[in-house]
């Protein structure tokens, strides 16, 4: 291994080190936990509502097995796991509700659950792993809990008394919203701290972040902070209104910049925000490039690649409509832009080329430890970003080719801004070296992307 490549690769061991090592921390600050990019896997492109125990733990360990040395720390089960006949019509999904008003675990589809245990043995196993634990709630608290006032859990109130019933998620009316009141507060709590018991480790919070819902967003936050645990708080969908970013960064450690991202590359000028295209994240991620640190990432939302099935979030079962060439510019993209890196592709059904897409070191050196992010050329269908290496090693530049055609494109160090002279430029996805030189030429087949590091000596 070459030294400067030593130097790439070598954060990415001790991180997965650190990760073991605090994987089972109850009370370890969450922000200390995302001082990079979360990275990880969620159940929603491919399953759906759907995953069970069985499927959930066959893609934890395929994860452990082939991807976690390479920093993914997260397996998140979405949307749905109180269902017990998930792919039901609405109405007839069949939810489980705890006299005290709380969504639990289906038994037919969630056995370890049994005897009142919950998540807890599931998240234990995964724990054991060295990997972290994620579930997915919608906001709010459940209907059938207000209409049968049911008592809030450690509390003297009742969940009419927590509800806003003229408050309902737009797409998804399971539940009413929370009001902003010490009943509100007891079922946020009462929430945090049964996920504590299980050992949750990563909260994803929906129909939250558009529009910003500042008071059910900082219930949760307090009532995660009082649980004893540190568990990381994802807000979606978005796009998450810029004028909150400063209330995001306090709130959350991940909040959506877009709406659901699926593999579409451009949904064209007057298309609706769902689905969000690969091509629109460009614009989106320049939006919030400052807003990125330690602590707290914008989220440019799952990975929808390799293949989307048995029961996709959206669409019929199928492999990624993106290209090859897309994939490398989806992952290059949120790479530079340091965006979390979630995994959405069916594990069990993972081709070599995603596999070698999602497990390239170098690429995923960028998204985890490079510095002053930023987008510096927009010009011609072809967009430029660049950011600093770790313990200033160089630059990082990002060259993205937007047109529908091939384009060879050609930056100098002084359009670039760099102002040392010649050096070595390494091709971070070939894995090879480019000749020493004061330019960069490349070119790029349509909707490409490559990524260099132009090397100090």
């Amino acid at each position: 291994m070459r030294n400067g490549t030593a130097k790439i690769l070598l954060p990415i061991l001790f991180g997965f080190l650190a990760v073991v090592a605090t994987a089972s921390s109850s009370r370890q600050d969450a922000s200390i936990l995302v001082q990079t990019p979360p990275m990880g896997w969620n159940s929603w492109d491919s399953w759906g509502l759907t995953i069970d125990e069985q499927q959930f733990r066959d893609s934890t360990t395929w994860l452990h097995n082939h991807l976690q040395r390479f920093g993914y720390q997260y397996v998140v089960i979405d949307e749905g796991w109180f269902a017990q006949h998930p792919e039901a019509p609405t109405g007839q999904q069949d939810y489980v509700i705890s006299p005290d008003g709380r969504t639990l675990p289906a038994l037919n589809r969630f056995p370890s659950a049994a005897n009142g245990k919950g998540f807890a043995p599931l998240a234990a196993w995964v724990h054991s792993m060295g990997l972290r634990f994620g579930i997915h709630i919608v906001r709010g608290i459940p209907r059938s809990a207000v209409e049968q006032n049911l008592p809030i859990a450690r509390s003297h109130y009742r969940a009419a008394e927590a509800a806003d019933i003229s408050d309902k998620c737009e797409w998804n009316s399971d539940n009413y919203g929370v009001r902003d009141n010490k009943a509100g507060q007891a079922y946020y709590d009462s929430l945090a701290d049964l996920y504590a018991q299980w050992g949750v480790d990563f909260l994803k919070v929906d129909c939250i972040s558009r529009p910003w819902h500042a008071a059910e967003i900082h219930m949760v936050r307090r009532a995660l902070d009082q649980s004893g645990r540190a568990i990381i708080l994802s807000l979606s969908p978005g796009p998450t209104p810029i004028a909150d970013a400063d209330d995001a960064s306090r709130s959350a450690q991940m909040w959506r910049i877009s709406d659901d991202m699926w593999d579409v590359w451009d949904a064209g000028p007057n298309a609706p925000e769902f689905p969000s295209s690969l091509k629109g994240h460009f614009s989106m991620l320049a939006n919030w490039e400052t807003y990125a640190g330690p602590g707290h990432w914008p989220d440019a939302d799952m990975l929808p690649i390799g293949t989307l099935g048995p029961h996709p979030g959206w669409g019929d079962p199928r492999v990624s409509r993106l290209t090859h060439d897309e994939v490398r510019t989806l992952i290059t993209l949120w790479s530079i832009a340091k965006s979390p890196l979630f995994i959405g592709t069916n594990l069990l059904k993972m081709d070599a080329f995603t596999e070698s897409a999602l497990s390239n070191p170098e690429v995923l050196a960028v998204d985890q430890y490079s510095e002053n992010n930023r987008p510096v050329i927009q010009k011609d269908n072809a967009i430029v970003w660049m950011a600093a290496a770790a313990e200033h090693h160089g630059e990082y530049i990002a060259i993205f080719n937007l047109s529908d055609g091939p384009q060879t494109l050609t930056y100098t160090w002084p359009d670039l801004g760099i102002t040392y002279g010649k050096c070595p430029i390494r091709d971070l996805w070939k894995r090879d070296e480019i000749p020493i030189n004061r330019e960069i030429t490349v070119t790029l087949p349509p909707h490409g992307s490559a990524l260099y590091l132009a090397e100090h000596r």
